[in-house]
């Protein structure tokens, strides 16, 4: 298992605030919500509760995924955004750079997902018993050993994005569960970052959206 160091500078970084919700940009390496080893205690979930304490988390990111986070500020805002989440009316999209270069513009992936009991908290592609997970792709830029691909999840599973691109071929830099060794190697972390969401306000009633890009390192293109 991994030592547990999460990033804490900045404690906690808040893209917007209102008396009804907060947007919260997620650094890598911290865990949206306290794991079950005393030692994972800290997470996303608690530094916002500290200064917020009727926070409550509405969705998650994966530990090693970096970017966008809306938590409710109370039980019924948090009823109200969790329906959004459920139903889809969310618009969620995600940076990833990946290994090699599709030679296509833009695509689907579209394979059933399901855990890799015995290796999780793997997630694997089966046809027989996977739940449907589809995710939509286009590629933005590339220097032909990696390329810079923007990610549209139409479902949500877990990890469903980091499986897709390892089955379409071309993983996700850095990422530990999923990347060959040299792909592995070729980032310091997981080169996914949650950069987009979009919904109405539950509240306000109006459609919001925020935009949190990632740092250069991430947008920089290999020698």
């Amino acid at each position: 298992m991994r030592p547990y160091n999460p990033p804490s500078d900045p404690l906690l970084d808040v893209v917007y605030s209102d008396a009804h919700l907060l947007v919260l940009d997620k650094p890598s390496g911290l865990l949206t919500v306290p794991g079950r080893d005393p030692a994972h205690k800290d997470s996303l979930a608690l530094r916002a509760q500290e200064e917020y304490p009727q926070a409550l988390i509405v969705h998650r990111l994966d530990m090693d995924t970096s970017g966008l986070v809306v938590m409710a500020l109370g039980a019924e805002v948090h009823r109200q955004l969790s329906t959004l989440f459920q139903n889809r009316k969310v618009e969620k999209s995600y940076l990833a750079r990946v290994w090699g270069e599709p030679a296509q513009h833009e695509g689907e992936v579209d394979l059933p997902l399901i855990c890799d009991w015995p290796n999780r908290p793997r997630q694997k592609v089966c046809f027989e018993s996977g739940k449907r997970s589809l995710t939509r792709w286009e590629k933005l830029d590339s220097d032909g050993r990696t390329s810079l691909i923007k990610l549209t999840p139409v479902t949500g599973r877990s990890h469903q994005l980091r499986v897709h691109m390892q089955a379409l071929g071309y993983p996700i830099l850095g990422d530990p569960f999923y990347a060959q060794p040299e792909a592995r190697a070729a980032a310091s972390r997981l080169l996914l970052h949650a950069q987009e969401l979009g919904f109405e306000h539950p509240v306000l009633e109006k459609e919001v959206h925020f935009l949190c890009n990632p740092g250069e390192d991430f947008l920089e293109l290999g020698p």
